[in-house]
This record gives structure tokens, sequence and C-alpha cells, in this order.
């Protein structure tokens, strides 16, 4: 379950919130119990979000940036959808998958987001975008001047801007995920210690490994 309270709808004073409540789980549903959106995840992101209703409305006015935005929504959703592969949300990559194929994006370029790097199915314009998506999220926004010339090849300056505010944001919205553990990233850590069979007495590794 998350790691912070989800709030239930009986709670809730403010109309956005409220909007929401109704538009992604139905007017009759409490989302902080009956879990499930009409997009067929857990819900709990909103219901988490809304601890904090002036963090809540910052987060959904994101979302609207794409209703104006003049970067092509396929290239804005392959980046989104590396991000969260890199950052390693489940969620994220989800949701952007799936969002790249209601775009029409083919299943062979989808399947291969996770290994870009060696497959033959993207554009040199969309390579471009994983590369500078690699390049954010995971160098910390340091981009070889090679990629970004690309990139300036093929998209003007704005959508440069946009392409790099959406995939920033959606890193940030990775990250959350995975640290309140929301969605699809509510999981425990993978990574941890083998214990040894009971009964085992352990050896001095370095030791042993040392030729010591």
């Amino acid at each position: 379950m998350p790691r912070l309270r989800e709030v239930p709808r009986a709670e809730v004073t403010d109309p956005k919130i409220l909007f929401f409540y109704d538009r992604l789980f139905g007017p009759d549903k409490d989302p902080a119990v009956d879990h499930g959106t009409i997009h067929a995840t857990p819900g709990d992101w909103w219901t988490v979000f809304a601890q904090s209703p002036e963090v809540f409305r910052h987060a959904v006015r994101g979302f609207a940036l794409y209703r104006n935005a003049s970067l092509d929504p396929l290239l804005r959703e392959l980046g989104q959808g590396r991000a969260g592969y890199a950052r390693g949300s489940q969620f994220v990559f989800s949701q952007h998958c799936k969002q790249m194929r209601s775009l029409g994006m083919p299943e062979d370029k989808i399947a291969a987001v996770a290994h870009w790097q060696v497959s033959d199915a993207f554009t040199p314009l969309e390579r471009a975008v994983l590369a500078y998506t690699d390049g954010l999220v995971l160098d910390g926004g340091r981009v070889p001047d090679e990629v970004f010339d690309v990139l300036r090849g093929h998209l003007s300056d704005p959508e440069i801007m946009e392409l790099t505010y959406i995939t920033c944001m959606y890193d940030m919205h990775a990250t959350i995920c995975r640290a309140l553990r929301l969605e699809f990233d509510d999981i425990p850590e993978r990574v941890t210690e083998v214990q040894i069979p009971e009964g085992v007495e352990v050896a001095d590794l370095s030791a042993d490994l040392s030729g010591e």
C-alpha cells in the first residue's frame, strides 16, 4: 500500500480534487477505499496527492500543458516512456507505453524503448529524443552536443523546451511514485540480502577469494 495515507472522498473539500475523483473513479465511488480508475490503474496517485491540494493542483496544471504544446505527441510520449523506464518506474513506463500505442506507435518501437541503443526501429530524430532523455534522467542533464545538434536539426526551440520540460516532469513523477510506492510502483525493495541457510557457518570470503 502507499506510504502516505489516501484521502477519502468524505474529507475532500477542494473542488479540483473532487472533479478528478468523479471523472476518473465515478461519482459514486470513494477512491481511497474502492480502488480502480477508468484507465485500469489502482488510482492511489490521486488519493495520495490529495494530501496537499496545492501540490495536486500544481501537478494537474502540468498535465494540461499537453493541450497547447507544439511538440509531436509521439515524441513527447517516447520521452516520457523512456523516462519511466530509465528511472525504474513501472507505473510511468506502463502508462506511456499505452499512450504511445493509442497514438499509433508500432509495437516494435514500443518494445524497443528498453533497448533503443541497439534497435533499428527508430528514426534519427527518435533516437536523439531517447538519447536526450537518458541524458536528462540518467546523467542529470549532461547531454552531448552531438545529441543536441540532431534535435536542433529537426525541432524548433519551443519544441525542444517542451520536450525538456515534459520529460523532466515525468522523471519527477516516476521518482515520486517509487518513493511513495504509488500505483504499479507499490512493490518491496528488490535488492535485499540473500540469507545463508540455517546452520551454515560463514567463511571469510575475502580470504578465500584472495587465496590467503
